[in-house]
């Protein structure tokens, strides 16, 4: 698969067969995370791969009550080591650089067969409190992986002229 056709054909997945993910695929999947671009290569991550049907459960509450969460075989939270770090603009670089990784999990996880859905309705407390996170740690986003057990339609999605503008705002 091209990227650009992983780009066109990823859904979000909310219900998940129940197969274990092979190892080499779950690799390739952490690879693309590990190899994704950062502000000044601080690579300011680190990645919690759940496995384990209890603590998956027990981040169900943590996700307001969201089932698909336990029900994934894998969950990856994306965690802020780091989150001094600013860019020019304003914005903090550890929620653009994870966002960017996460970003490549999901389009190599379309090269897999496999499907994923980000979480950004999560509790951050009971989120660190389940994985054992320390408290000065940033936990940016949750990303569910597996296989899919839907194949949900295309969601809208703006025209090409209400997305971009060509050499000044409009």
């Amino acid at each position: 698969m091209n990227v650009f056709d992983a780009i066109t054909k990823r859904r979000s997945i909310r219900a998940y067969k129940p197969d274990p993910i092979p190892e080499d695929k779950l690799n390739r999947v952490l690879e693309a995370a590990r190899l994704a671009p950062s502000a000044k290569n601080r690579q300011p991550w680190k990645f919690i791969v759940v496995k384990d049907p209890t603590i998956r459960q027990a981040l169900v509450p943590a996700c307001k009550g969201q089932q698909f969460v336990g029900e994934a075989p894998v969950v990856i939270a994306g965690v802020a080591e780091t989150t001094d770090y600013v860019l020019t603009c304003g914005i903090p670089a550890h929620i653009v650089d994870i966002a960017i990784a996460m970003t490549q999990m999901t389009l190599q996880a379309m090269e897999e067969g496999l499907g994923t859905c980000w979480i950004g309705a999560f509790y951050q407390d009971e989120v660190k409190k389940v994985l054992g996170i320390p408290p000065d740690k940033q936990v940016v986003e949750l990303l569910t992986l597996g296989y899919p057990a839907e194949s949900p339609a295309p969601r809208p999605r703006k025209s090409f002229k209400e997305v971009f503008a060509f050499d000044r705002y409009s």
